[in-house]
């Protein structure tokens, strides 16, 4: 199995799957926002070690077939030359059979790839009357969903884990990996419910779009009806950080200590007297939400619990946010603005159409809510693994000098017994693996490719500068309304999380993609702008929370605006300006 995934790309032997055939159109759409960075071969062919649980949850939906999928995994998504991928062309088909469904509506949903990725290529086996039959059925169903109880089951059972981790950092290298291994079925089967929640919340959207499209002739009316609906889990760190940034700027010790910078800044306020109550409150912050981070769906990467320094740049930026960007102030506004729009709609709407619009609003509230409840419960899955892994890596390294800690995430899963066994055996290959890796990372992967993915040699590298042009004044980058509204401010290109640079108050946070362990750079922010990203991903619905006019899939963004020129964003029209 673990051979099979390797392929030498031209800058050594790394993982990539074989792509389908029969759905070649594959997009970063999405699939970069949760998995940014190059995965690792450990991370990859452990959750290719249990049968696919991805296949049966597209086949209940009715809409695709075990023969539309015969190819397997690739047909929904892989790793191609490193990089994550999801499958264009499954959801373009699936759009096709989904009645009062366009491609291009299906591509903004999610994967943000208008005027990207090529055009829907026909194919004979697209259309499926019994297909567009459990279509309908679907949407019906998820209509009639009045609650999501199975979310909550995932949650306690993910409590039960927890203390099952806690235990198991005790048991011996055989049993610990036993451990490792067993998780990783629950892993896959938290994730197939996020995968279903995320079809049903999308199908509930695209419904509310149509149904205001058709009776309000304004489509994106849907996007302000499920703005400030609460309750988020991914906005809720956001919340606790805010917390504690307030706790800072309100003390003058405090706010010293940060004004040193963040390197050492844990170590200045575990010894500084005045920093007891905030200490105790970062701590209970890192107890609940210290499996999120940047790249928090890749067990090798850090996160807020295993370098809280990631969490405290996050305050940094944070304490210095006026009191009208306050969480809760700007929820609670948009909420009520909310109300207004959807009584307004409503009134407008002829009264046979009003049952069936108020039920779309509850139902696309409804998923968007559940779809990151379901993302949390598989991060703090997947941080539990994380965590295992690193005592089970910090163990081989300890027994064996010159292994390094993070050389067991270079492994494949079907060779964790002999590198644990012996690492020595491993250092050449993990060398090679390394060195790859590294290659992978200097680059810019295609967001979208057809067939077999171009040559690595061919990519952009990150640090050229010749390869896009920057906007002149009065020039404008077209990407797709996210939240509407508009916003001018200073533009703050940010490229990494752990280092927002001088982002402040009313600046214009412009990313290159947002996963939640961005979002609360969002707070000091007066728009965002993001290089990739569809009208549904998870970022998207936390902006929505903090009614922060939002456009995405402003394709290099973060290479065409200079950081500090002032710029205009559309979120009415899905546009950002260059002012000056």
């Amino acid at each position: 199995m673990g051979e099979s995934l390797l392929k030498d790309l031209g800058a050594g032997l790394y993982v990539h799957e074989p792509p389908s055939t029969r759905y070649p159109v594959y997009t970063r759409g999405n699939a970069g926002e949760v998995w940014p960075e190059v995965a690792y071969p450990l991370s990859v062919s452990i959750s290719r070690s249990v049968p696919d649980p991805l296949v049966q949850t597209m086949v209940d939906t009715g809409i695709v077939t075990h023969a539309d999928l015969a190819e397997g995994t690739a047909c929904a998504g892989g790793c191609f030359g490193g990089y994550m991928y999801l499958n264009l062309s499954l959801n373009r088909m699936i759009a096709v059979r989904s009645p009062g469904v366009t491609i291009e509506e299906s591509d903004a949903i999610y994967m943000g790839s208008e005027g990207i990725a090529p055009p829907h290529r026909p194919h004979p086996e697209d259309k499926s009357l019994r297909g567009s039959l459990n279509a309908i059925r679907y949407i019906v169903g998820a209509l009639r969903t009045k609650a999501l109880p199975e979310l909550d089951g995932d949650v306690q059972f993910v409590k039960g884990e927890v203390k099952a981790a806690e235990a198991a950092m005790s048991f011996d290298d055989d049993a610990l990996l036993a451990e490792i291994r067993r998780r990783v079925g629950d892993i896959m089967r938290l994730f197939s419910r996020h995968i279903e929640t995320t079809g049903k919340a999308g199908a509930a959207v695209q419904f509310l779009s149509s149904l205001c499209e058709k009776q309000l002739k304004d489509r994106s009316l849907a996007l302000t009806l499920i703005s400030g609906i609460g309750d988020v889990s991914s906005a809720a760190p956001s919340w606790g950080l805010w917390d504690l940034g307030r706790i800072v700027a309100d003390d003058p010790a405090l706010t010293e200590a940060f004004d040193q910078g963040v390197p050492g800044l844990l170590g200045r306020l575990h010894s500084l007297p005045e920093a007891g109550p905030f200490n105790a409150a970062f701590d209970e912050f890192l107890d609940e939400f210290g499996s999120r981070g940047p790249n928090e769906w890749e067990s090798a990467c850090d996160t807020w619990g295993t370098k809280p320094a990631l969490a405290l740049a996050l305050i940094d930026r944070m304490r210095g946010a006026d009191e009208r960007q306050a969480p809760a102030a700007r929820s609670a506004s948009l909420s009520t603005n909310r109300a207004q729009v959807e009584a307004d709609a409503r009134q407008r709407l002829p009264r046979p159409a009003r049952r069936l619009f108020d039920n779309a609003v509850r139902v696309a509230s409804l998923y968007s809510i559940g779809r990151e409840r379901s993302k949390t419960t598989v991060i703090e899955l997947i941080h539990q693994q994380r965590l295992l892994t690193r005592e089970l890596a910090r163990r081989v390294a300890a027994h064996h000098p010159g292994t390094a800690v993070d050389d067991i995430w270079f492994c494949l899963a079907d060779e964790l017994d002999s590198f644990i066994a012996d690492p020595s055996d491993f250092r050449e290959v993990i060398a090679q693996r390394r060195a790859t890796r590294d290659e992978l990372t200097r680059r810019v992967p295609p967001f979208v490719f057809e067939g077999e993915m171009p040559p690595v040699d061919t990519w952009q590298l990150r640090d050229d500068p010749s390869s896009t042009t920057v906007l002149s004044v009065g020039e404008s980058i077209d990407g797709l309304s996210a939240v509407t509204g508009i916003a001018e401010g200073r533009a703050c290109v940010v490229t990494d999380p752990f280092e927002p640079g001088d982002l402040g108050p009313g600046d214009v946070l412009i990313a290159p993609l947002t996963d939640p362990a961005w979002t609360p750079l969002f707070i000091p922010a007066e728009a965002v702008v993001v290089d990739v990203g569809g009208q549904m991903s998870h970022a998207v619905i936390v902006a929505r929370e903090f009614g922060m006019p939002c456009v995405v899939a402003a394709t290099d963004a973060t290479k065409r605006i200079p950081h500090g020129a002032r710029v205009r964003v559309d979120g009415n029209a899905g546009t950002v300006t260059l002012l000056d």
